[in-house]
């Protein structure tokens, strides 16, 4: 029989790992597609490598991992199902992945995809009506397989052409993890993620910070989303906002961000953060931000400070009073 092949949708997740250890035991060719974005697929490296992509190496699957752009961007502005608890486009944000999955099968001469999907885990994107509309939206029909709940759905088009074997894919469905971690010990898969969304999406300290970004920004960029996840952040006009490093890490990835026309702040005569001024900053958002900027230095209180200016390779200096009150920078932050 001709070897096939698939596309896995793969987090790097126990699920996904399990999900393409399956396909890979019933003699499927499996290559994991990782998309990533500014929300998701955004964990730290472990020694140099993406966090995904450690766990697939690991088992023994091949890993291709793919940056979302601009459209991914629209659909989070306009989704047709809407949000769930936060500002997570869950059934959305599933269905777009899979649409760009499909547009891969013919690149990789893929017969078709799967996912590591469980009826039933999760509350807004895989109960059982939710995993059939995703499946009439992305476009793939039968040619989406979930091997982990598939005994619980439509028998698809890998089942009924005998590519996979359905009576020997597992049966499991709900929130529990029993049995994930029983096949889990079968495969020898002993090390994985704790369990968890991994979406900043539903992280309720960073939803302001897109809505601000989506409310003031009609054209929002990637680079914009992922300065979300570096500084301090504060608004402080309709159109000019403030991030302000934390910590020297901060500061890099600010100078690795900025784009023409912006300007960063820095205390003349001392340590301290790098601070980015984001939209249309006039003269009064400047010393605004200068402001804000000496409240996480060690520069007098009450005391006139100097800092220096920079906006596309020029250099200048001003000074400000050291003297924001905590209410007035509190009511500022995002």
């Amino acid at each position: 029989m001709q070897k096939r092949r698939a596309l896995a949708l793969f987090s790097g997740g126990l699920d996904s790992i399990l999900a393409a250890k399956v396909m890979q035991q019933q003699g499927v060719e499996v290559l994991a597609i990782n998309f990533t974005s500014p929300f998701f697929g955004c964990s730290p490296t472990v020694e140099g490598e993406p966090v995904a992509a450690r766990y697939a190496d690991r088992y023994g699957i091949p890993f291709r991992s793919i940056a979302l752009g601009e459209e991914f961007l629209e659909m989070l502005r306009h989704p047709i199902h809407g949000y769930g608890s936060a500002l997570n486009p869950c059934i959305d944000c599933k269905t777009f992945m899979l649409r760009c999955t499909r547009q891969l099968m013919v690149e990789h001469q893929a017969d078709f995809v799967f996912t590591g999907e469980v009826v039933g885990q999760r509350p807004m994107s895989q109960r059982l009506d939710t995993l059939n509309l995703i499946n009439r939206e992305c476009g793939l029909g039968g040619l989406l397989l979930r091997p982990l709940s598939a005994k619980y759905l439509k028998t698809t088009i890998p089942e009924m052409e005998g590519w996979v074997k359905r009576g020997e894919l597992p049966a499991i469905r709900g929130r529990g993890r029993k049995d994930q971690i029983r096949l889990a010990a079968e495969f020898g898969v002993d090390d994985y993620p704790a369990p968890g969304g991994g979406c900043l999406l539903a992280e309720e300290s960073y939803i302001p910070k897109v809505k601000d970004l989506l409310d003031h920004h009609q054209l929002p960029k990637v680079r914009d989303f992922h300065l979300l996840r570096t500084g301090r952040h504060f608004r402080l006009s309709e159109g000019c906002k403030l991030i302000v490093g934390r910590d020297s890490s901060d500061n890099e990835k600010i100078l690795a961000g900025i784009a023409a026309g912006e300007i960063t702040l820095r205390w003349a005569d001392g340590g301290g953060p790098l601070v980015l001024l984001v939209g249309e900053a006039d003269d009064a958002a400047v010393r605004l931000a200068a402001r804000i900027l000496l409240r996480y230095t060690r520069a007098a209180k009450q005391a006139p400070a100097r800092l220096s200016v920079q906006q596309d390779g020029q250099r200048s200096e001003i000074s400000v009073v050291n003297d924001l009150l905590e209410e007035e920078l509190e009511s500022l932050r995002l």
